[in-house]
């Protein structure tokens, strides 16, 4: 082979190692480049959290419909647990009234102002009366974004007590969370199903 045609054909394949290294290292620049952004995004998720020993546990952070269904029935029992939770104290009636109104639209509003015309939290302070509430069930429907609450209520008053069967529903609206709303939720439309007493404290029906 002449010397001229050897030489050629050296550049040649030199220039194809060259090109081939590379294009072998642009792509491994490129793979080392979206493993780290995964990993770095894979750890932005993740929160930190001490116990009392200062002793670090891991959290993941997820999006807000994966846990939908917990965050719905939760807000929704603790819409009810403020509400239906009432004790003979105004400022403590007020309080959990100001803090349920947070998690309901304007037909919480219109409850509690037809309870207040009929004189409903004049009456527990008067009588030394204490509401508290069990939530029994909740069912939420993700598809169409609403629920059914099952509870049940106890009212104590000075000469005995008596258990109220209570059943509401509504819907469910997403919105930003704040401090006032640690879920993002706010439950609309919401009406009283049923409320009827079931059992005095002595056991009679």
């Amino acid at each position: 082979m002449p010397l001229i045609e050897f030489l050629d054909q050296r550049r040649k394949w030199d220039t194809f190692v060259v090109i081939a290294v590379i294009l072998a290292s642009i792509v491994l620049c490129l793979f080392v480049f979206l493993t780290s952004l995964n990993m770095v995004q894979e750890e932005r998720k993740k929160i930190y959290v001490l116990d009392g020993m200062a002793i670090p546990y891991t959290a993941s952070q997820t999006g807000a419909d994966v846990n939908l269904d917990v965050e719905a029935k939760a807000h929704v029992a603790l819409f009810h647990q403020l509400f239906f939770t009432l004790a003979p104290d105004e400022k403590y009636i007020n309080y959990n009234i100001e803090k349920a109104m947070y998690l309901i639209d304007e037909s919480g509003l219109l409850q509690k102002n037809t309870l207040e015309e009929k004189g409903f939290y004049q009456n527990i302070m008067s009588a030394s009366a204490n509401f508290s509430i069990m939530t029994d069930s909740i069912q939420f429907d993700k598809n169409q974004m609403t629920f059914r609450y099952w509870g049940t209520i106890r009212f104590d008053r000075r000469n005995g007590g008596t258990y109220y069967k209570l059943i509401t529903s509504g819907k469910i609206q997403v919105q930003p969370r704040t401090e006032n709303n640690i879920h993002g939720l706010m439950i609309r439309n919401w009406m009283v199903e049923d409320y009827s007493s079931f059992r005095s404290e002595n056991g009679n029906n």
